[in-house]
């Protein structure tokens, strides 16, 4: 099965109250729907487990895809994910998409 790993800082600007909001009633049911996503979850970082200063990331979600190309290939394009995608860059600064796969 593979994962796609995202981490991301929120914009300057953006609270914290509102994305967690959005993420809860807009984001997780839509990307949950997606028949290619057998899992997703948004992680809010709190801090580092080892060592000093601030973790490199606001946030962490981690996608457990059923079928990875039926994300990429249908559900990516398509309008469902299209626009939740353009809603979730309005919130998140500079995202890192990790594709990854169990070892």
């Amino acid at each position: 099965m593979a994962a796609i790993i995202l981490k991301y800082r929120l914009k300057p600007g953006v609270t914290r109250a509102d994305f967690e909001n959005w993420v809860t009633t807009i984001d997780q049911p839509a990307m949950r729907g997606l028949t290619s996503v057998a899992a997703f979850n948004t992680y809010r970082v709190t801090g580092l487990l080892l060592g000093e200063g601030e973790p490199s990331a606001d946030y962490v979600e981690v996608f457990d895809l059923a079928d990875l190309a039926a994300f990429t290939g249908t559900d990516m394009p398509g309008a469902a994910v299209q626009a939740i995608m353009g809603q979730f860059m309005g919130f998140a600064d500079t995202p890192e998409f990790l594709l990854a796969e169990a070892v």
